[in-house]
């Protein structure tokens, strides 16, 4: 997914150019966030809480249940709709969700 550089020095850079050139139907990356939200693309504007189902001790088998609903149910395009859709859609910094 990365195109990456490499100076004479050994020092590494990798661009990621989703926007420019999407990978969402091969994207096998999730984040979850400092308070318990699991986003499933770095452009979502919403996610999952985690948080309330593990502080009620939610079974393992039960969290396992909602990660694989919640990964079923992505939809692959948020890159590609990105350019079309970004003025409408609410913002939320990568940095709030761990990218």
């Amino acid at each position: 997914m990365a195109t990456r550089y490499r100076d004479d020095a050994g020092h590494e850079l990798g661009l990621i150019s989703s926007v420019t050139a999407p990978f969402c139907g091969d994207c096998t990356r999730a984040r979850l966030s400092a308070v318990g939200v699991l986003y499933t693309c770095l452009f979502a504007s919403r996610g999952t809480d985690l948080r309330s189902p593990l502080r009620a001790g939610a079974s393992d088998a039960l969290l396992r249940e909602q990660l694989v609903a919640v990964w079923s149910q992505r939809r692959d395009r948020y890159s590609e709709e990105r350019g079309e859709q970004a003025a409408a859609r609410p913002k939320v910094e990568m940095s709030h969700i761990g990218g």
